[in-house]
């Protein structure tokens, strides 16, 4: 059999990222755009709970022993950092509940790990934000536990715009997300969050830092980012205010 006109020098070595993700996400596609052609991404996710997006949701998906069965779930794969892909879950009980997620993960079996609300906590201190404005697609009360996580990183939310959305996340469209983030933006805002890793962010994020003159930090680009930092990888996608954020490891 004449295999001469075959390249075998393919397909190109993959290194992997572990992802814990909420039963309920469904912007898995978006999540590739945001890593390059060598980094694969492996998901489980949290046991199914039949409630709305809420506090109580956030707390049931951010149990300990859901995160650590979900991170030996992806460890087979031989991942080279394991992310909590939840921001809710990752703040819901400020920086000191986030660094105990972060070592359940570890506990877990994973050689590193990543939350999406800590990576937001290292892009804040990086950029040295101490006004950032956020919107949510949750409900105020959820909403307020994000406040008061960035009150414990030193930083005020000028203003700050919810949708109350107790499901479907994944299904608003960008229109809906660019006037609220438009709205939220005030002229002492350094910056605006958009939380929640089921809400489309990836194509408006260039054209609205153009238009503000700001960063613009979303949870699936901070969550990725940080895991390819990390890894020692480049940054793929938009969002020029953090091209270096991530790029050396940062501190877990």
């Amino acid at each position: 059999m004449d295999l001469s006109d075959i390249d075998f020098d393919g397909p190109v070595t993959q290194r992997g990222i572990g992802v814990i993700a909420p039963f309920d996400l469904a912007l898995e596609r978006e999540l590739w755009r945001w890593t390059p052609l060598d980094v694969s991404l492996h998901l489980a996710r949290t046991p199914f709970e039949p409630v709305p997006v809420s506090l109580e949701m956030a707390e049931l998906v951010s149990e300990k022993r859901h995160v650590q069965s979900a991170t030996r779930d992806v460890l087979g794969v031989d991942p080279e950092v394991v992310a909590y892909l939840c921001t809710s879950g990752s703040f819901i009980h400020g920086l000191g509940y986030e660094s105990e997620l972060r070592r359940s993960i570890l506990e877990a079996g994973a050689p590193d790990a990543v939350t999406t609300s800590g990576a937001l906590a290292e892009a804040v201190r990086a950029l040295g934000l101490r006004r950032v404005s956020v919107i949510t697609p949750y409900d105020a009360d959820l909403t307020d536990r994000l406040v008061a996580f960035l009150g414990e990183l030193g930083v005020t939310v000028p203003q700050c715009h919810y949708l109350g959305l107790g499901g479907g996340i994944w299904r608003v469209n960008y229109r809906t997300v660019a006037e609220l983030i438009l709205a939220a933006d005030t002229p002492d805002s350094e910056a605006v969050f958009v939380s929640c890793t089921n809400l489309p962010t990836y194509d408006i994020i260039e054209p609205l830092e153009r238009r503000l003159g700001k960063p613009v930090l979303t949870a699936n680009q901070l969550t990725v980012w940080a895991c390819l930092g990390r890894m020692g990888l480049p940054m793929v996608g938009p969002g020029r205010w953090l091209a270096d954020v991530f790029r050396e490891e940062s501190p877990t």
